[in-house]
């Protein structure tokens, strides 16, 4: 599979993700507090967000070393958005409506990067035991 396809296809993922936290998050929002159904659904959609990107995107075994990396996206995400946001709205003077979609479509290619690097990358091997030491007598 290429790269560009792989690239579609986390789009897609994406695409999924966000439409999963939201409407998590709405059906959760009937009965909890909003910051707790925005944490709830946002965990939720990542883990579905890991295994559609293990599974659709890279087509790999998913493993619980990537599984606790798998965030790593997301703060990269978060990153390159937030400075964004600042560096369009605070620095060449764009207007705040639109600058958080603009940020996000600039995350896209950096979170992919992260997120591929993560799940593509090999599991170490494992560590073979060494044999028990029998006491001499």
């Amino acid at each position: 599979m290429t790269v560009q396809v792989q690239l579609v296809r986390f789009a897609l993922v994406g695409v999924v993700n966000t439409g999963t936290y939201y409407g998590l998050y709405l059906a959760l929002l009937t009965w909890l507090p909003y910051v707790a159904a925005h944490v709830v659904a946002f965990a939720l959609s990542m883990v579905g967000s890991f295994f559609l990107t293990s599974y659709f995107t890279y087509r790999t075994r998913p493993t619980w070393r990537k599984f606790l990396l798998f965030p790593l996206t997301n703060a990269a995400n978060f990153v390159v958005t937030t400075s964004g946001v600042y560096l369009l709205v605070d620095v060449l003077h764009f207007g705040s409506r639109y600058a958080p979609l603009i940020a996000a479509g600039a995350a896209v290619p950096i979170t992919f990067v992260v997120s591929r690097t993560i799940m593509l990358r090999p599991e170490p091997a494992p560590r073979e035991r060494e044999p028990e030491r029998v006491p001499q007598a």
